[in-house]
């Protein structure tokens, strides 16, 4: 596949990509197809992957947390048979799981088919999932889910208009991942997992709102239901305040070491 837009802290965009690909030991399909919420036909492709950096950039100056890259030039929008890769750092992905963004989580739970590449670290990285999960994880499911119903409502920021409902006037793609993450949110504080794809009857409802069928109104206040559902699960988790730091270091500082002993390694 060739990529003709790489964004990321290493200046030499070309190396970027090849520390991110050839140090890969993690990567997933996310975005609306993992979901089970796409458009077939519509919807670009979003993979995301974990690296284990070489060891000049952890131990160096170089600097590399993450590597973006696009089949799209800068500038133009992703579509239908475009793809997007985000392959973060070991360090900056588990950073990023410690505080529960629910983009980053997401890889935890990606299986079968939807695993486009994975090794042993990469295996026992998402056998690691429980030590990442906290109140905290709930929190942070509230504050994205808080944030973008707040861009729908027209309170922080215009929303986009690439999907706009003709009858209701929001984006209708917006507004189901919205919601998503607040079903997705409950269902983690819930169960400790993330269902991918979406499970029905709730699957069913984000596919109507991505067709512009509910009024913007009803989806604020289903939004409002689900926050509120969070909130009280989050408060009575019995989930530990924040991540097990212990492991999840014990579990970086080991695999570090084993990819950077490999025979061939650098």
């Amino acid at each position: 596949m060739q990529f003709v837009t790489v964004n990321s802290l290493e200046k030499d965009q070309e190396r970027a990509l090849r520390v991110a690909q050839d140090n890969c030991i993690l990567r997933g399909l996310v975005g609306s197809t993992v979901h089970g919420l796409s458009n077939p036909g519509t919807d670009d492709r979003d993979e995301m992957g974990v690296c284990i950096e070489p060891a000049e950039y952890v131990l160096g100056l170089r600097r590399f947390e993450h590597c973006v890259a696009r089949t799209q030039p800068e500038g133009h929008p992703s579509g239908p048979g475009d793809t997007d890769l985000t392959i973060y750092g070991l360090r900056k992905f588990a950073a990023l799981a410690s505080k529960g963004s629910p983009t980053v989580l997401l890889l935890f739970f990606v299986r079968g088919h939807d695993v486009l590449e994975s090794d042993e670290l990469g295996a026992e990285l998402q056998a690691l999932a429980p030590a990442f999960l906290s109140e905290r994880t709930g929190k942070a499911f509230l504050g994205y889910l808080n944030a973008q119903t707040r861009s729908l409502r027209g309170e922080r920021h215009a929303t986009r208009t690439r999907e706009l409902s003709q009858t209701h006037g929001y984006d209708t793609k917006f507004a189901m991942h919205a919601l998503r993450i607040g079903v997705q949110g409950v269902e983690l504080m819930e169960t400790g997992g993330i269902s991918l794809p979406v499970k029905e009857p709730a699957r069913a409802r984000l596919r109507e709102v991505r067709a512009g069928t509910v009024a913007l109104d009803e989806i604020l206040a289903e939004i409002d239901e689900v926050a509120r559902e969070l909130e009280r699960l989050t408060k009575a988790s019995e989930l530990p305040p924040g991540p097990q730091h212990e492991r999840i270091n014990a579990f970086l500082e080991s695999a570090y070491q084993r990819w950077w002993q490999r025979p061939t390694a650098g």
